[in-house]
């Protein structure tokens, strides 16, 4: 299956698709991690993507198109894929689209993670990262055994800069903006298929497992 997350930041795409794609037996492509990995092989498309990265620019349409081309070509897709993180735009679906027809191949399903805005507040200005480690905990769902010190080396706990009430919000409504034609467009070829995240993420991920057996 050829499968398209999306959702808000917080909305738990990371760990959905995850399992997801464990369960399927299907890469999980992470637009972040596809950039880190050009960036740390060098690739041209890497380069190409680390000038507008390093100016604060966002990458250009057809660079990220371009990226995600190369890797769904890639043996390990045959199967199928997971896409999470792409595509953000319509004229990156339009381009998505425009591949896979080229191969007589098409998306099967999009689901998209509903999750109110006060979850997500909840769920990130909660987060704490060890300073040292990087072990992530949360002050209600999983905290650390000492209130600011980190279980595995005794580091502290943080909260970084974009898990702060501000900065949460004002991604949440660029999310908005950005994706909404997104989901209507995705909505209007019958691909799309809400599911509610608010619930604990095992659950959340039952039902998406369930959808895709369907």
């Amino acid at each position: 299956m050829r499968i398209i997350l999306l959702g808000p930041p917080g909305a738990g795409k990371g760990t959905q698709a995850a399992g997801i794609a464990q369960e399927a037996d299907i890469p999980h492509i992470s637009t972040g991690d596809m950039f880190r990995a050009a960036l740390k092989q060098g690739t041209a498309l890497g380069l190409e993507a680390k000038k507008y990265m390093d100016s604060g620019e966002l990458v250009p349409d057809d660079v990220v198109v371009a990226m995600v081309n190369e890797r769904i070509q890639q043996p390990d897709c045959s199967r199928g894929f997971l896409l999470d993180g792409f595509p953000r735009t319509i004229v990156q679906a339009e381009k998505l689209d425009e591949t896979l027809e080229s191969g007589g191949l098409t998306i099967d399903l999009v689901i998209n993670l509903d999750c109110t805005d006060e979850t997500i507040l909840k769920r990130l200005t909660g987060r704490r990262v060890c300073r040292s480690c990087g072990k992530i905990y949360h002050v209600t769902n999983m905290p650390s055994a000492v209130e600011g010190v980190c279980d595995a080396d005794g580091g502290e706990l943080y909260q970084r800069d974009d898990d702060q009430e501000e900065t949460i919000l004002n991604r949440l409504e660029v999310y908005k903006k950005q994706t909404a034609d997104l989901i209507g467009y995705y909505r209007a070829k019958d691909l799309l298929k809400d599911v509610d995240a608010n619930a604990q993420r095992e659950d959340t991920l039952l039902i998406m497992l369930a959808m895709i057996k369907g």
